[in-house]
Order: structure tokens, then C-alpha cells, then sequence
């Protein structure tokens, strides 16, 4: 019998949510993301150290681009197991600065360029603000592909099509987690909110031709993952992943392009700031990303700062 994992890799591209080398070489998926979390995350496994030490050395107190040294050397590393591409995001703190979102997105391609690394296997992470999505459409332009992160709204999904922006993560988990606690109820199956979000995104992009490509993230148990089997591609933490080999059970196809969408829906940026505000789940969960990445950035420029 094949595993669900196999049977997943059929009509999905899985992409390994970690930073944890030794696992992506475990599960074998063709794309890994990052973000500023899991960089904290593989900070403290001893197997970094030297990349820690490497990453201050010559960087005169500069503490964000040790921070980004580092997210390009652990992105290194993953890159020489995988076949395909890595995730590297940008600060959190930028979000809502087009240029500096830019500048530094800039230096995180040009840091890769350093080591041998061509920006076709790299894709740069940004938050999906409206100041992110400008500053993603300018580096698409520009021949530099990204990730659109913390995406939780329809409007989100809708405006990063319209930028031409090459993927979107959708937070399947994080979207489950609000509507579990306000609603004090438990979602299964396609009832879920966060399997819904990623359903009516994935049908409105290819009912209306959109080459975007749909990744959804942040999972908290198989039935998410298995209720969006077919999706364009899946990001899973190693511990699902797991589950997901080690299960041999059926796997049905869940997504597939055909699927009635509903018809384009232009947001500019007042009207994109309206449906974000008039969605509290959205409006919370987005700021509420973007502090929690910003923390754990501070703590690894804090690990950084002590390596001096």
C-alpha cells in the first residue's frame, strides 16, 4: 500500500515547513520554506553553531544582516537536499515599509547570488500587507519571485493575484485556531474555516485564470491537509509529514482546477483596507503574525548579538 504522503506528492507539491535539514532530507519534499520562527527554531540545534558564528563574523555590529546571513546559510544548506526551491522571509518589522521591504529583499537575493545560488530556487517571503504586495509586485517585475505570507483574507488573495505575485500562503491553522476559540466549537472535515479559505481562493484563482500559485499553510492535523489534497502545493511541519508517511490509508483528491469560482474582484487599496477591517479574524491574526515573527526575530539578533 502507498502512503498518503506518496499519494499526496500525485497531485500536490509538498513543500517542508521547517529548517530542520535532517528532517527535509528525512521526508524528502521538493520545496522548504522558512520564516523567522523556525530560523530561531534550528538557532538552537547544536549542527548551527558554526553557521551562527559565521553569520556575525564580518558584519560590524549590523545585526539584521547577521540575521539574514544566517537565513541564507541555513537556506543553503536546505537547497543541497531538496530539488527545488527555498523560502526566505523577509523582517517582519519592514511590513508596512514598501522600500525597506524592497532594500532588503534585495539584499537577501544578492547574499544568495554570493553563494553560488541563482534566484530561481529562491523565493522571497513578505507579509501580505498592502504595502507588501506593492513592494512583492516591483521585485516580481524585477525578475525576483515571492511568497506572500500571513494571509489570511480573501482580499489578500485576491490583490496578490492582480500583482502578479508568483505564490500565496494561506494559514489554514491560524484561520481554525480564531474561529475555534470565538465560536468555542471544533471544525472538521470541509467544515473547517481554514480548509474553506484555501478552497474558495484556489477555485477563484483558476476559474479566473490566475497563475498564481496557491500554497496552503499552517496545519494542525491531517484532516486539513487531507481536505486539500490537490491543492497547487502544501507546506507541513516534519511532525505531519511523518504522519503523513506513516499512514496507508486512501487518500482522496479533494482540489482540482474545473471547480465553479467566483468572478475577478478588483481591491484597490481602499477598498482592500475596508475588507480587512470589516473582517476581525484577518485584521487580528495578520497583526498578530506579524509581532509574533518581529519577537522571534529579536531573539535570534539577541543569540546573534551574544556571538559577537
Amino acid at each position: 500500500m502507498t502512503s498518503k504522503l506518496d499519494q499526496l506528492k500525485q497531485f500536490t507539491t509538498v513543500v517542508a515547513d521547517t529548517g530542520d535539514i535532517d528532517a527535509i532530507a528525512r521526508l524528502k519534499p521538493v520545496d522548504a520554506t522558512t520564516n523567522p520562527s523556525l530560523l530561531l527554531k534550528a538557532a538552537a540545534m547544536p549542527g548551527y553553531a558554526e553557521l551562527l558564528d559565521n553569520a556575525v563574523a564580518g558584519c560590524g555590529g549590523d545585526l539584521g544582516l547577521a540575521c539574514d546571513r544566517f537565513a541564507v546559510a541555513v537556506g543553503q544548506g536546505i537547497l543541497e537536499v531538496i530539488p527545488g526551491r527555498i523560502s526566505t522571509e523577509v523582517d517582519a518589522r519592514l511590513s508596512f515599509d514598501t522600500q525597506a521591504t524592497l532594500r532588503r529583499a534585495e539584499r537577501l537575493i544578492g547574499l544568495y547570488d554570493q553563494a553560488g545560488i541563482g534566484r530561481e530556487r529562491v523565493l522571497i517571503k513578505v507579509a501580505a500587507t498592502w504595502e507588501g504586495i506593492r513592494a512583492a509586485e516591483q521585485l516580481e517585475r524585477a525578475g525576483i519571485q515571492t511568497n506572500l505570507t500571513l494571509l489570511f483574507a480573501f482580499a489578500q488573495a485576491a490583490a496578490c493575484a492582480d500583482a502578479g505575485i508568483f505564490l500565496i500562503s494561506p494559514f489554514v491553522g491560524r484561520i481554525y485556531d480564531w474561529h475555534k476559540k470565538a465560536e468555542g466549537r471544533d471544525f472538521v472535515g470541509a467544515d473547517d474555516p481554514g480548509v474553506r479559505s484555501v478552497t474558495r481562493i484556489y477555485n477563484y484563482y483558476k476559474a479566473n485564470g490566475y497563475s498564481t500559485v496557491v500554497m496552503g499553510a499552517s496545519f494542525r492535523n491531517l484532516g486539513q491537509i487531507e481536505q486539500l489534497a490537490g491543492c497547487d502545493r502544501l507546506t507541513i511541519s516534519p511532525e505531519l509529514l511523518q504522519q503523513l508517511a506513516d499512514d496507508q490509508s486512501p487518500l482522496e483528491r479533494k482540489l482540482a482546477v474545473g471547480n465553479p469560482g467566483e468572478a475577478r474582484q478588483a481591491f484597490d487599496e481602499g477598498r482592500f483596507r475596508w475588507a480587512l477591517n470589516e473582517e476581525a479574524m484577518a485584521t487580528e491574526k495578520l497583526a498578530e503574525g506579524i509581532r509574533l515573527f518581529a519577537r522571534d526575530q529579536e531573539k535570534l539578533e539577541a543569540l546573534l548579538a551574544a556571538k559577537r
